[in-house]
């Protein structure tokens, strides 16, 4: 169907003076003797587009209900000093695609987030809605756009997969086989499957997106990732998205230092690429958003080694929820100390203990650390988790039997050490963290279309 997009209407001033078709739904109606209004919305902005219809002394004007969609045929735009832009039109050239019925439950303003979340179906006709995803669409165009200028290469990961990337075993299984007693062990089972081994859905890409990375030497993977993690919290999904690149002839320095530049990048474009959008989140959800943004990225990120850090926060005399001692793993609390009080902006925290971090994160020379780094910022705590990868092949296989991991499953990761081995490494940036980042969103729930979490999916 022939029409034209809102937001061109708002933008395009060659349009006034001219008939256009424009469509949408229904946000608010009113109604006078000599003069009716619809303002008409179709998703591709903030802005509502109000519709002026002169009745012509026609008492008998429907005006469609809130939820309606319509398509108003050949109304003239003109200039409006209240709304920049506002299209007359005859009642007889409104078309009502759809009935909206009077339960329709947006009618009134006000909602509660957690009332939307109830509705994952209708929400996104909401303002806040309408932003939200915008943003998350401009920010994933953003990081395509950063890897592929930098001569990265994209790459599609499996979904399914023989292994667990992180060792840690919170996996969702794949099968197709229901639930019966027919079988003897879990090998049993597992032998009888559609792959005839145990299979899950997929953690991360990163181990693929290595072996990629040693033939096409820098890629990125940008898909979906799936913990059964019970953790039924605000930041915390069963199913998310993940950026995940992964560089060969690169150590900790150069991982850094593209995890900034990338994150710069993708931050600027949205402030300019969004306006309207920023300004929305920065006046309904967190005000001084868009200047916090603009500081953020207006700095070098500090550099800090976990050993450095831990001493910053012993010797800080807060009274921290999580004690701290070396050894321990940073909570949410240490982190936004550390990066909103010592340094007061993002700051990179290198060399952790390797006992808390993966198995696949390269040994320093100190035999108790990592090359391992997190990305700290203001507000929130970790954004970016990444490291060097361990490139020497007896000290990954070494890593992996102490952790009593079974090296059947890893053998064409394990055999990239023994094939041209070289220096590489990568990170990893929770997608939907990052919107909730940028937007002031408290909630992951918020920032995602259709959330899978502990016992809620539709």
């Amino acid at each position: 169907m022939k029409h034209t997009d809102i937001r061109e209407v708002f933008e395009n001033k060659e349009l006034i003076g001219q008939n256009i078709t424009v469509c949408g739904w229904v946000r608010t109606s009113r109604n006078s003797k000599s003069v009716a209004f619809i303002e008409l919305n179709d998703g591709t902005t903030l802005k509502n587009l109000q519709i002026v219809i002169d009745k012509d002394g026609a008492s008998e004007v429907n005006i469609p209900r809130v939820g309606t969609s319509l398509r108003i045929a050949d109304g003239k735009v003109v200039a409006s000093d209240k709304n920049g832009v506002e299209i007359c039109v005859e009642p007889q050239k409104i078309e009502v695609l759809g009935e909206c019925p009077t339960d329709y439950p947006l009618q009134k303003k006000g909602h509660t987030l957690e009332f939307l979340r109830t509705m994952p179906h209708l929400r996104g006709r909401t303002n806040t809605f309408n932003a939200v995803f915008r943003v998350r669409s401009v920010l994933a165009e953003s990081i395509h756009t950063y890897f592929q200028n930098h001569n990265y290469v994209y790459v599609n990961t499996p979904l399914i997969t023989g292994s667990d990337c992180e060792g840690a075993g919170e996996m969702f299984q794949v099968t197709t086989l229901g639930y019966n007693n027919d079988f003897k062990s879990e090998e049993d089972y597992c032998a009888n499957d559609f792959f005839g081994r145990k299979a899950g859905l997929s953690v991360s890409g990163q181990l693929e997106g290595e072996m990629a990375a040693m033939a096409f030497g820098k890629i990125y993977t940008f898909g979906p990732s799936f913990r059964a993690e019970n953790s039924n919290t605000p930041k915390h999904l069963a199913e998310f998205w993940h950026v995940e690149p992964e560089i060969a002839f690169a150590e900790l320095p150069d991982v850094i230092a593209i995890a900034e530049d990338m994150l710069k990048f993708v931050i600027r474009r949205l402030l300019d690429t969004c306006p309207n959008e920023m300004q929305f989140f920065d006046a309904r959800f967190e005000k001084g958003l868009i200047a916090r943004l603009e500081e953020l990225i207006s700095h070098d990120f500090g550099i800090v080694t976990y050993t450095e850090a831990i001493k910053l926060l012993q010797e800080s005399g807060e009274d921290f929820v999580y004690p701290v001692e070396w050894g321990c793993d940073l909570q949410t609390e240490h982190e936004r100390y550390i990066a909103e009080k010592v340094f007061k902006k993002a700051v990179f925290v290198t060399d952790y203990p390797k006992e808390i971090k993966s198995f696949y994160m390269k040994q320093n020379p100190d035999g108790k650390t990592v090359a391992a780094v997190d990305l700290l910022v203001p507000g929130v705590g970790e954004i970016i988790g990444g490291s060097e990868r361990e490139a020497d092949y007896d000290k990954l296989i070494a890593e992996m039997k102490k952790r009593n991991m079974n090296l059947d499953l890893y053998t064409d990761y394990t055999d990239l050490r023994k094939f041209g081995s070289v220096p590489h490494g990568g990170f990893g940036l929770g997608f939907e963290r990052l919107i909730m980042y940028v937007t002031g969103m408290q909630n992951i729930r918020d920032v995602t279309l259709f959330p899978r979490t502990v016992g809620s999916i539709r």
